[in-house]
């Protein structure tokens, strides 16, 4: 959960970089609130009628974050290495979507790139900003 809330903490945020686990954290929550959303919109009958699944408490979800999911997609992209200009590549009919989701799933750039610093550091290299001609990479 509290990947999903750093995400929406860095609202409209379109620069650095964001970690595998960050970007999919914030889609799996997204995808359970929307699906409790549906849920809620039909037996409150918020729905819109005619066997569409979304109504308007799940219409206003999608709104409030429009702008963090484009957000953290771009800056999934930057962990890669790419443009955030990728992530148009889901308008191509069937083939664009799948196409994103394995840039997505790809890990990102060990190190810092021209995006920003990695985000994995602290992992990689035991602190942030730590690589392994830097001060502070544990020695074998």
């Amino acid at each position: 959960m509290q990947w999903y809330i750093d995400v929406l903490k860095k609202y409209a945020v379109f620069d650095g970089r964001a970690r595998r686990k960050e970007y999919w954290m914030f889609v799996l929550f997204n995808v359970i609130i929307s699906i409790i959303l549906g849920i809620l919109d039909r037996i409150i009958g918020t729905d819109f009628g005619g066997g569409s699944s979304s109504g308007w408490l799940s219409t206003i979800y999608s709104l409030a974050v429009l702008l963090p999911s484009i957000g953290v997609a771009i800056r999934r992209m930057h962990d890669t290495n790419r443009s955030g200009w990728w992530i148009l590549i889901n308008l191509i009919p069937c083939v664009g979507f799948i196409w994103f989701i394995v840039l997505a799933a790809q890990e990102g750039t060990a190190g810092d790139n021209q995006y920003g610093p990695d985000p994995k550091a602290a992992e990689r290299f035991g602190q942030p900003g730590a690589g392994p001609a830097e001060p502070g990479y544990p020695t074998v």
